[in-house]
């Protein structure tokens, strides 16, 4: 059997490097590591560039339209809810806060809109095994609603501050209904 490969960059297309390269280095607390005309590489560890930006002199609203095949989202895992609810924290008090969260059952998550529109999902697992991950998916709770209802950052948030346990924010029944799902989330499954 071949070698498993190991994740290395993203990158993104962009006629506005400067608010990208903003964005994403507070998104991921990140640095630039490479930066000219044409490019920027940002890297959050010991990888030489984890997000690119290719900037070429063509408006991104030319090159993507709202008809335009492109990838939909990438995804950041933290180890624990509380190092997502810090980077949230991190993050909301600089003014930039998630479009929309999802506690999808597998994973709780935050979904972000960078400044050209792309989403950046930031998620804790809720299974230490990916076999119960997996046989979770397989389960009835998952079958009758694969989405999961959205929840409120704050108030996730302020239930961990006052001490709920990480047991307890992973359950889907604290979340908002399925009949509550704001509209960016129909926009980021793709429903409108």
């Amino acid at each position: 059997m071949s070698a498993s490969p190991k994740f290395a960059h993203v990158v993104f297309r962009t006629g506005q490097p400067t608010q990208m390269r903003d964005w994403y280095c507070d998104l991921l607390d990140a640095h630039v590591v490479y930066e000219d005309e044409a490019l920027t590489f940002m890297t959050y560890d010991d990888e030489h560039h984890r997000v690119a930006l290719l900037h070429p002199p063509v408006p991104i609203d030319q090159v993507k339209t709202p008809n335009t095949a492109a990838a939909h989202h990438v995804a950041f895992t933290f180890p624990s809810i509380d190092d997502l609810l810090d980077r949230f924290e991190e993050l909301r008090d600089k003014g930039i806060r998630p479009a929309v969260c999802v506690a999808h059952g597998v994973t709780t998550s935050m979904y972000y809109q960078d400044p050209d529109g792309n989403f950046v999902e930031m998620q804790i697992d809720r299974f230490a095994a990916p076999d119960d991950a997996t046989a979770y998916m397989h389960g009835p709770e998952y079958a009758a609603d694969s989405v999961g209802p959205a929840f409120d950052p704050d108030a996730l948030l302020a239930a961990r501050r006052a001490g709920a346990s990480t047991e307890e924010l992973s359950d889907r029944a604290w979340a908002l209904s399925t009949s509550d799902l704001p509209p960016a989330l129909t926009v980021l499954l793709g429903l409108s």
